[in-house]
């Protein structure tokens, strides 16, 4: 038994989440049952997501989310002490888990760190461009969107830990790749990761720019935002038979009167396919994806960039920071 921390939902969120709306409780983590294993947390996600999925959680639950964790207790002999694994038991210091727990959320199952993952790769990747998120802009972009050589790609939030690697995997496929981001800083590093066509939507008119990046329209949309921002793009910049994967509308997270336009017209006229999906439907191709991602890096095809808060009583402050855009690349927390 160790003494052990984790943050519980202390009020229902209303808007942009506060750090008031968690609690911290400390408590003694229980004697091991058989089978179950106790972990030490590394690290925690902190992603968009979670703002969806806080609204069912009631007051007092623990908040949700994927870690990486060492292994210090064990009765599984699957999971031995020392073992590295990614788990879903959420925003906690320590964590006791079940070798066979289903987690309600999908990519959050158990399971170690794989035996080729390159020992000179920070295990915080397994929740980055190794993980959920780099597995959601893999299939994303190259199932759902199918993109092709030459063909013009656009993504928004474009300095986040998906967009960022769907910019590069389009590069790497051929195509043209545009994005944008809300600062400056953000925008020139999607010019280090090669995009062709990037800018800052805050202050720049998101028509004017691609009308000039892609006057012939869009082939396919990478969409994190939704919203009004994706209105626009898919009733003036699509091309014919254009694909959109709707992957996230964080714009609509926090804005509970948020309302769309009818755009049905268009997504008609033009033949639009848009699909909503998510990395987790993709689980049994992840391993093979992960080798491929892992092989860019080697190579110096796709570079990638962590936004790592550290210590866990700031854990509130960095999910904050994702939901108002102060992180680039995959944010995380260094317990």
């Amino acid at each position: 038994m160790v003494r052990a921390k984790r943050f519980v939902i202390a009020g229902k969120f209303d808007g942009l989440p506060k750090v008031t709306d968690f609690q911290i409780v400390e408590e003694e983590t229980p004697e091991l049952k058989n089978r179950e294993l106790l972990c030490e947390t590394l690290f925690i996600s902190v992603d968009p997501y979670m703002r969806v999925f806080g609204r069912f959680i009631k007051e007092g639950d623990t908040m949700l989310g994927e870690v990486v964790g060492r292994v210090i207790e064990s009765r599984s002999t699957r999971y031995p002490v020392g073992a590295t694994v990614v788990a879903g038991y959420g925003w906690r210091t320590h964590g006791v888990i079940h070798e066979d727990e289903k987690h309600s959320l999908p990519t959050a199952q158990l399971r170690t760190v794989p035996a080729d993952y390159p020992k000179d790769l920070s295990t915080g990747l397994l929740l980055g461009v190794t993980g959920m998120p780099g597995m959601t802009a893999y299939f994303g972009l190259l199932d759902v969107c199918q993109a092709k050589a030459g063909e013009t790609v656009f993504v928004n939030a474009a300095a986040g830990a998906v967009g960022s690697l769907v910019g590069q995997i389009g590069k790497i496929k051929g195509c043209k790749v545009i994005g944008c981001a809300g600062t400056d800083d953000k925008v020139n590093w999607l010019r280090e990761l090669g995009f062709d066509y990037v800018f800052n939507y805050k202050t720049k008119s998101l028509d004017e720019e691609l009308k000039t990046a892609a006057p012939e329209g869009v082939d396919c949309y990478f969409d994190n935002v939704g919203g009004d921002f994706s209105v626009s793009v898919l009733k003036s910049h699509m091309k014919a038979q254009g694909r959109v994967a709707c992957c996230g509308s964080i714009s609509t997270y926090n804005n509970p009167e948020a309302k769309g336009q009818h755009i049905f017209e268009a997504i008609v006229v033009k033949g639009l396919k848009l699909q909503g999906f998510s990395g987790a439907a993709y689980q049994e191709d992840w391993p093979a994806a992960t080798t491929q991602v892992v092989k860019w890096i080697r190579e110096g095809k796709v570079k990638y960039k962590e936004h790592v808060t550290s210590g866990f009583d700031q854990t509130p402050q960095a999910l904050i920071g994702v939901l108002t855009g102060g992180n680039t690349g995959k944010a995380i927390v260094k317990v």
